[in-house]
């Protein structure tokens, strides 16, 4: 799962930058706006990078913000970016004091209709050089449970294994017990792995919020999870062969 919410953190003296050489494009209504195949990874929040580009692989004229934004990072300007027609507002950021970024520029990811690496779109955010998926099928026995109470137990268990987050583990429906779980309305999407519909617990008179999700058309890296249920090791009980499992630390839950 991803944030929903990041806090941003200001980058300091020296941010972890490293260079890309994906062909980099973003659109705006059909309109290529960056196209670039050399920019910048920069981390501004510790969980997933922002891209940075030249100003001169930008297809339209940065107007700089004449009021402040309390939600810009430390150091950080605002930008207008006109394009063709449109003025995408505060739609760029840049440190133009910063001894590594003072000549690149970054634009909000939710600024553009479209983004792309080489010829596969990207959705939610920049995708991290340092983040790795496997979806492992397993037989692994896996038994959920909360206060004693069973929700799941399977032997066909997808262990998904994703840098930086705990192994998750994707269960058929057919081992969970679907009558104790309701669908609820919270959504949220992930750019390794699709879109997550989410599920409450119901545990006798209890109701566990967000205890469960699943991805019924996962990204392509993930689709040996679909249509899985995974349970938030963070809040349940999970005893693999045997062994009850620690609770994980996260920020995700």
């Amino acid at each position: 799962m991803e944030l929903d919410e990041p806090s941003t953190l200001p980058l300091g003296g020296s941010p972890q930058t490293v260079a890309g050489n994906k062909w980099i494009r973003g659109y705006h209504r059909g309109q290529l706006v960056v196209d670039t195949r050399s920019y910048l990874n920069v981390w501004e929040i510790p969980y997933w990078p922002w891209w940075f580009f030249r100003r001169a692989d930008l297809r339209g004229e940065l107007i700089e913000r004449a009021t402040s934004d309390s939600s810009l990072p430390d150091g950080a300007v605002g930008f207008d970016l006109v394009c063709g027609t449109d003025t995408l507002v505060g739609a760029a950021r840049a440190y133009p004091d910063h001894p590594v970024l003072s000549d690149w520029v970054t634009i909000n990811f939710d600024a553009l209709d479209h983004w792309f690496e080489e010829d596969i779109e990207v959705f939610v955010h920049p995708r991290s050089p340092y983040t790795r998926i496997d979806a492992l099928a397993s037989s692994r026995h896996v038994v959920v449970s909360v206060d004693g109470v069973e929700l799941a137990d399977s032997r066909k268990p997808t262990v998904l294994f994703e840098t930086g987050a705990p192994a998750r583990f994707y269960l058929p429906m057919t081992d969970v017990r679907l009558d104790l779980l309701s669908q609820n309305d919270r959504r949220a999407s992930c750019p390794y792995k699709g879109d997550a519909a989410f599920f409450d617990g119901l545990i006798g008179e209890q109701v566990v919020a967000d205890i469960a999700w699943t991805y019924v058309l996962p990204r392509p890296e993930s689709t040996p999870v679909a249509g899985q249920v995974c349970f938030y090791n963070e809040i349940v009980d999970i005893d693999i062969d045997g062994e009850r499992q620690p609770r994980p630390e996260s920020h995700f839950k």
